[in-house]
């Protein structure tokens, strides 16, 4: 299973991987669970991200549960599965399976943002501590040729909200691999 390495840096240290999160497309499979967590660290600031995902998952996608937990809650972020491109905060992870779900039909991303949170399809307010928990539409087709594991690198990520999308303080990814 392959999984992107993550760079250290000046201003955001990754802490370790407690599990890789794999999803087999097509095969049949248990219910067991794998979870993946990444933590960065942004000055004082310590985001966390999970992903529990299904052992296997089917050809047509698979839903994924993450948490968080440390997000500022005055920041809104969109929670989904993108390509990710270099290093974590380099660059702005896209695209993103699913886009803009503003109808709510595909489940494939989140936002959560304490002003208009709920309000929308796919859309929460933070918990205490900047916390949340989701669900989501994962599959290995992102659309337009991009293919998780075949053409690009991909990850469940959180990244800054439209109010502020050139902010990468608050992109934190758990990479996924689709066997």
């Amino acid at each position: 299973m392959r999984t992107a390495s993550l760079p250290r840096t000046v201003a955001r240290a990754a802490v370790a991987v407690s599990a890789a999160v794999a999803l087999a497309v097509g095969a049949a499979g248990s219910a067991s669970a794998a979870t993946s967590t990444r933590t960065v660290t942004e000055g004082a600031a310590t985001f966390s991200l999970s992903v529990t995902a299904p052992s296997s998952a089917a050809a047509a996608g698979q839903n994924v549960t993450v948490t968080g937990s440390g997000f500022n809650t005055t920041k809104g972020i969109y929670v989904g599965l993108c390509a990710v491109n270099g290093a974590q905060g380099a660059n702005k992870p896209t695209p993103c399976l699913g886009g803009s779900d503003q109808s709510g039909t595909t489940g494939a991303s989140h936002w959560i943002n304490n002003t208009f949170g709920g309000t929308l399809a796919n859309t929460s307010k933070y918990g205490p501590g900047g916390t949340f928990g989701i669900t989501i539409h994962v599959k290995a087709d992102l659309g337009g040729g991009q293919i998780c594991g075949e053409t690009v690198q991909c990850a469940v990520v959180t990244r800054a909200d439209h109010f502020d999308s050139s902010n990468r303080k608050y992109d934190v990814r758990v990479p996924v691999t689709f066997n």
